[in-house]
């Protein structure tokens, strides 16, 4: 998903454009960063796909020699090759769930008919479990906990927490705080709780198997964990 398809929806994009939100947004280089949205890419055609919108291109002829994307330039449109098509669809949902971003009707259409033709591949799947071991969480439309519906309720869930600030972890000392980077807030999948490194008497017993690190409680809750109910 092009930075300008979701930069446009974001104040701070119509005040100065990119360089402005990377500057003032958080939930912008939230965004940006947001590693279930990146892939290696053909410069040439990437480039070239500039922010079209997707569409199906059966008459236009393929440029880009054995790479079968296809680019109207005239209708800015492009269609990607088909063994993508679901994979960029279920990257849209979740973008566009996550960051509470909307979809026009006609793009909604196409991509859920592309999700239901190219269903996830065995690569999707384990990509998805790399990328969740750092960011903390899957793509749901990968793992198949949520399914995209024709102009259903975004969640918005990355844009919550007082814009997903980044904060190192508070150490409480002398009644201040002190901040530290070394020590990460450590998530629960299976309870879906976070402790904090201080005040939390559950920090050092979750198990491995279902450990997530984050760089602050902002990150987990954004990530949908809620602080555990034992910490001070």
């Amino acid at each position: 998903m092009p930075a300008y398809a979701f930069g446009s929806q974001r104040q701070c994009w119509q005040n100065g454009g990119r360089k402005n939100c990377i500057d003032t947004d958080p939930v912008f280089r939230k965004m940006e960063a947001d590693m279930h949205n990146l892939a290696v890419s053909v410069g040439e055609v990437n480039a070239d796909r500039s922010n079209f919108r997707y569409g199906v291109l059966p008459s236009t002829p393929m440029q880009y020699g054995a790479c079968p994307t296809r680019t109207d330039f005239q209708q800015r449109v492009t269609e990607p090759r088909d063994q993508v098509k679901g994979a960029v669809a279920r990257i849209y949902f979740y973008m566009h769930d996550r960051y509470g971003l909307s979809m026009s009707r006609a793009q909604q259409q196409l991509l859920m008919a592309w999700d239901r033709q190219y269903p996830v591949s065995a690569w999707e799947q384990e990509r998805d479990r790399r990328i969740a071991r750092v960011m903390g969480h899957s793509n749901p439309f990968v793992t198949g906990e949520r399914s995209w519906n024709l102009g259903m309720r975004v969640k918005g869930a990355g844009t919550m927490a007082q814009a997903i600030r980044s904060e190192p972890v508070q150490h409480q000392v002398s009644g201040g705080y002190a901040s530290s980077s070394l020590s990460p807030v450590i998530g629960n999948r299976n309870s879906n709780v976070y402790h904090l490194p201080v005040g939390c008497p559950s920090y050092e017993k979750v198990g491995t198997r279902n450990r997530v690190e984050f760089a602050s409680a902002a990150d987990a809750e954004a990530a949908g964990f809620k602080r555990a109910g034992n910490c001070r």
